[in-house]
């Protein structure tokens, strides 16, 4: 689990960082807003609810809190609503808490990158310990499966990319 200790050190950061990229879009705000973290970002932002209850759920909130920088990669609450029903009230039970740890840890890079760093990128390897595939198409950047529609929201340990989908590990 030394491996896990570390990845979930990396992803608090990371997931701080995402979810504060999505409360600086989500309120509006076309500066940066470094003085807050990932997870105040996303949860002043208001279309990550259901991010931040998982983030809370796998006991990752510290942990993204924390020093970083990371990136993170999150999910709007439509992108998990479009989620198979039931999957996700199934991932938030106690006893799934290492999945859902592995799913979040999945959405979080270590290190700050930006849209125009990642756009030089085929993949990323992530603090879960799996790559992502970054691919560029008709000015739209996608992870795995999921197109970033809002990016480089800085925070003060990180940077959030909002994407329109959940990003699965194999």
């Amino acid at each position: 689990m030394t491996s896990f200790k570390t990845a979930t050190r990396w992803m608090g950061a990371g997931m701080a960082g995402l979810m504060m990229a999505g409360a600086v879009h989500a309120g509006s705000h076309s500066h940066t807003e470094e003085s807050h973290d990932i997870v105040d970002t996303a949860i002043a932002a208001g279309q990550f609810e259901t991010l931040v209850a998982a983030v809370e759920a796998a006991g990752l909130a510290d942990t993204l809190k924390g020093e970083g920088p990371f990136t993170v990669f999150a999910p709007t609450d439509e992108a998990f609503a479009a989620l198979p029903e039931g999957t996700l009230d199934e991932l938030l039970l106690p006893e799934n808490q290492e999945t859902l740890q592995s799913i979040l840890t999945y959405h979080v890079v270590a290190g700050k990158v930006m849209a125009e760093d990642a756009m030089g990128l085929d993949s990323a390897e992530t603090v879960q310990g799996q790559s992502i595939t970054i691919t560029t198409m008709d000015g739209s950047v996608m992870i795995n499966d999921a197109t970033v529609i809002q990016a480089d929201i800085e925070t003060s340990n990180g940077v959030i990319h909002v994407i329109d989908g959940v990003l699965l590990p194999e």
